[in-house]
Parts: structure tokens; sequence; C-alpha cells
């Protein structure tokens, strides 16, 4: 991300307008947050264990009695996999984006981007961080990461409103937004949400 916000700066203009409200403030770091804990907990801490699950973690196991050891130990070989599909996926998703990817902000040459994931939802980065949270559920075979999942999603439910919000007071893209709008009416979740 570091390496796509210059370019964008560069092509679309800095970021000249942001949330003003503590929530629109803190938004981000609350899902970003959300999003890297979990993984980073797990990363940090099974090795530091020779390589086993802590006790605490353990205790926060998906069950086992629904799958023999070996459909378990498949399901969470494809889940890497599927990981490597969503990081092919967020790329795709960015190069749409090109030079309008901002934290949560409108620059200063803004465009409604609308184009390849963006005709199907609103935010697809979204969409690939949620998917990213369930997969990583069964990654680590353990309900922690769905407590991230709940407060990114929450998070998501809260900033998509503050980002669409800026979006529509800029007199340069509003009635396009509107109009994408009811063209595309999920924000993350086809026909959900």
């Amino acid at each position: 991300m570091r390496a796509i916000a210059p370019v964008a700066d560069a092509e679309a203009g800095s970021i000249r307008t942001t949330p003003t409200s503590f929530i629109g403030k803190i938004i981000s770091p609350i899902h970003g947050l959300s999003i890297i804990i979990p993984p980073v907990t797990y990363v940090l801490c099974v090795p530091f264990n020779s390589f086993v699950q802590p006790a605490w973690m353990q205790r926060m196991s998906l069950p086992n009695t629904y799958f023999k050891h070996e459909n378990q130990v498949g399901l969470r070989v494809a889940a890497c996999a599927a990981t490597f599909v969503l990081i092919r996926f967020s790329g795709h998703t960015f190069t749409h984006l090109g030079n309008q990817w901002h934290a949560i902000g409108r620059r200063e040459k803004p465009r409604v981007v609308q184009t390849g994931p963006y005709a199907v939802v609103r935010h697809p980065l979204y969409t690939g961080v949620l998917i990213q949270g369930l997969l990583f559920t069964l990654m680590s075979w353990s309900y922690a990461p769905l407590v991230g999942l709940g407060i990114v999603a929450g998070a998501f439910a809260v900033k998509m409103p503050i980002e669409e919000g800026l979006i529509m007071q800029d007199p340069a893209t509003a009635a396009e937004y509107r109009a994408y709008m009811q063209r595309v009416p999920s924000r993350v979740i086809p026909f959900l949400w």
C-alpha cells in the first residue's frame, strides 16, 4: 500500500478531504488492528511454543468432531491456497482502483471507479478482507479470528457510510456516485450487504 500511495498522490493529487468526526478518524486503525492481530498472534505464539498451539489457543479451536483429521488438514491447506487466489484478486482490485486509492478521504482529482470488481460491489477490497478473515479461521482452526472478523465487519459498517458521504459531498463526483449506487446496490457482498 505504501507503494500505491505515492503514485496515487502524483496522479490524482493528495487527499484533500478526510473525516472530521472522532469515529471517522479512528475507524481505519480499528479495522486495521482487528485484521492484523489474530494472524500476528498466531505466527508469534506457535513458533515460540515448539510449533504447537499454546493451551489458550487450543481452547479456542474449532470442533474436531465434524471432520476427520485428514479432512481438517485438507481444509486448512485449501484455505492457505485460497489466500494466494485472494492476493491475486486484491491486486486485480488495486489495478482497477488505480490512483483513487486512499485509506479514507477524497483526492484532488476524484473519479468514480466502476470497472472490474467495482462493477459487482462498491467496496471489493473490504470483501477480500472479510474473506481473508474466514480463511484465517480455517487456517488456524480457531474461533479467535472470528472475533477480529466481527470487529472488522462492524468497523466496515461504520466506515463505508463515512467514505460514501465524503464522495457524495464532492460536486465533481456526487451525481455519478449516486447513479453508481443505484446500479451497484451492494457494498460488500452481492445481494446481501
